[in-house]
């Protein structure tokens, strides 16, 4: 009998000043246009939820366990080995889908949906089409929508046979 859960993560950031010469990273693209996150690491917003939705099926803290000490010790801040242990704490546990959504005013995601779902599907072991990404601006309503920052949900689907 195969067992299918779900896992459920968010993660968000707040935009550093204009100013800022910090990288702005998404799903593994530089958005160039766009200043860099506050946080110890690259604040990969995505990257961060979905090791938060991994952690919720796992119960492996991965965000404040694992990642800040690889951060904060070994001065590891690329967010792509933070998911990447995180895909090790699954164990039997297949990924068979990846549902993501982002609220934020900036950057603009259209020209980058096809990388980021690719960047994604490489780094978890997945095929593009098992990525989804929508995006939404929710219409100013929040701090994100207004432009201070990005926030992410995601949605992790797993089989284990």
């Amino acid at each position: 009998m195969s067992i299918v859960r779900t896992g459920i993560g968010q993660d968000s950031h707040r935009f550093l000043p204009l100013d800022s010469t910090k990288p702005c990273i998404i799903a593994g693209c530089i958005f160039e246009d766009t200043p860099g996150f506050n946080a110890n690491s690259d604040g990969d917003v995505v990257y961060h939820a979905i090791c938060n939705a991994i952690t919720s099926l796992t119960h492996v803290l991965i965000l404040g366990g694992i990642a800040d000490d690889l951060c904060l010790k070994d001065g590891i801040t690329d967010s792509e080995v933070y998911l990447r242990k995180a895909m090790e704490t699954l164990g039997k546990q297949k990924v068979t889908h990846v549902a993501i959504t982002i609220e934020a005013k900036k950057p603009k995601f259209k020209r980058y949906l096809l990388r980021m779902r690719e960047n994604i599907a490489r780094v978890m072991g997945l095929k593009v089409d098992q990525v989804g990404i929508t995006a939404t601006t929710g219409e100013g309503l929040t701090d994100f929508g207004c432009g201070d920052g990005l926030q992410a949900f995601v949605i992790v689907t797993t089989i284990e046979n």
